[in-house]
C-alpha cells in the first residue's frame, strides 16, 4: 500500500480569532495542516489549536510574531518548513483598523497601519516564495472594499489596503506561473471591534443588493476556493460584499 500523500500546509496571519479563525477552521476541515500566527490573542489561538488538534493530531503549529518586525517574518516560514516540510498557501489576514482623520493622524499610526496591512504581507510573501514555488502554491490577501472605495476618516487604512491590492496584482505577475496570487475583499461580514462604530448598519445593509450582512464563513469559502479550486485564477479580487460596491 502506498503511503498517504502529505497534506497541503497553509500559513495564516492573525489566524487565532475573528475571520482568521474561521478561515483556519475552513482550511483545516478541507485537509490543510496549519501554521497559525498570532500577536496578542494567545488564549484564543491556543484554544483554536487545541480544538483543531482534537480533530486531527499534529496538524497545527502556533507561531507568535510582531509583524512590524520585518526581520522576524522569515521565521514564520521556517517554522512551517521545520514542522511540516512544505508550504502550499499563505493567507495574509492580519490587519489593524482604526480612524486617522486628516489633521490628527500621526507617523506612529501610519507605521502601524502600513506595517500590518502592506509591509508585512509583502515581506512575508517574499520569504515564502521559494517554498510556494516548489509546491506550486498560492497566496490570498485579505483586502477590503475600502481599498477602492475609501471610508471617511480612515485615509491611512484605505491607503494601506490599496497598497495590498496593488501588491496582489504585482506579485501575480512576478510569481507566475508557479504561484498564484489573489485577494478577497469582504464587505459587511463582521463588524469591527475597534475603529468605525457603524451606527448606520441598517442603512448600509439597505443599500446592499442582498439586503443583509454576510458571514466570516462566506469569506473563508472564497479563500478556500482561490487556494484549492481556482487553478486558472490569478491577480484577481473577489468581492464578498453582497453587491455592496454596486451602490457605494
Amino acid at each position: 500500500m502506498s503511503p498517504p500523500l502529505p497534506r497541503p500546509v497553509a500559513l495564516i496571519t492573525g489566524g487565532g480569532r475573528r475571520v482568521g479563525a474561521v478561515i483556519a477552521r475552513t482550511l483545516h476541515a478541507a485537509g490543510y495542516d496549519l501554521v497559525l500566527h498570532y500577536r496578542h490573542s494567545a488564549d484564543a489561538a491556543e484554544a483554536l489549536a487545541a480544538e483543531l488538534e482534537q480533530q486531527r493530531e499534529q496538524s497545527v503549529q502556533l507561531v507568535h510574531a510582531e509583524l512590524a518586525a520585518v526581520d522576524m517574518l522569515p521565521e514564520l516560514v521556517t517554522a512551517a518548513l521545520s514542522r511540516f516540510g512544505r508550504l502550499d498557501a499563505l493567507v495574509n489576514n492580519a490587519s489593524a483598523f482604526y480612524p486617522t482623520p486628516v489633521g490628527s493622524a500621526t507617523q506612529a499610526q501610519w507605521d502601524e497601519l502600513f506595517a500590518s496591512n502592506a509591509q508585512a504581507p509583502f515581506f512575508l510573501a517574499q520569504a515564502a516564495t521559494p517554498a510556494l514555488r516548489r509546491a506550486g502554491g498560492a497566496i490570498v490577501n485579505l483586502v477590503d472594499i475600502y481599498a477602492e472605495w475609501p471610508l471617511a476618516n480612515h485615509p491611512i487604512y484605505c491607503m494601506a489596503k490599496a497598497a495590498l491590492l496593488a501588491m496582489t496584482r504585482a506579485l501575480a505577475l512576478d510569481l507566475g506561473p508557479q504561484v498564484r496570487v489573489n485577494a478577497v475583499a469582504p464587505g459587511a461580514v463582521m463588524w469591527p471591534s475597534e475603529g468605525k462604530s457603524y451606527d448606520d448598519k441598517q442603512a448600509m445593509l439597505d443599500r446592499t443588493p442582498l439586503k443583509r450582512a454576510g458571514s466570516p464563513e462566506d469569506v473563508a469559502s472564497a479563500v478556500l476556493w482561490l487556494l484549492r479550486d481556482a487553478p486558472f485564477v490569478t491577480g484577481q479580487v473577489i468581492r464578498v460584499d453582497g453587491g455592496r460596491t454596486l451602490s457605494v
